[in-house]
């Protein structure tokens, strides 16, 4: 167990996203499933293992972002008043999730400290 500093990023839904508060669960594992919020820890004690730091804990993305994203209203909306600009955020949001996966799998794998 690490003896540091702890920070834990919590993803946690409110009303105010637009969705049942029952299904926030579900709500938090399609973030997960998509990607925007991948689950990972850091633990800078086993460097001294010889071990990497950094573990992913989820899969590589298995949903779109917009699976995740359109369950909620702030997300909605701008495809209600805006469909091309929703679908050129949607789209570059899936790039960038893909591209932040790709550098979190390079870290896993290739060791943290390795990394530029």
């Amino acid at each position: 167990m690490y003896a540091g500093p702890l920070f834990i990023i919590a993803y946690s839904h409110c009303i105010a996203h637009g969705i049942d508060t029952r299904n926030g669960l579900q709500q938090q594992k399609l973030a997960v499933q998509s990607g925007v919020w991948p689950l990972y820890r850091f633990n800078p004690d086993r460097t001294a293992e010889g071990k990497n730091p950094l573990c992913l804990d989820s899969k590589a993305p298995t949903i779109p972002v917009e699976a995740y994203a359109y369950q909620e209203t702030r997300y909605r909306m701008l495809l209600e008043r805006n469909e091309g600009r929703a679908e050129n955020l949607m789209r570059e949001a899936n790039q960038r999730v893909l591209a932040r996966w790709k550098r979190l799998c390079q870290l896993a794998e290739n060791g943290y400290a390795n990394s530029p």
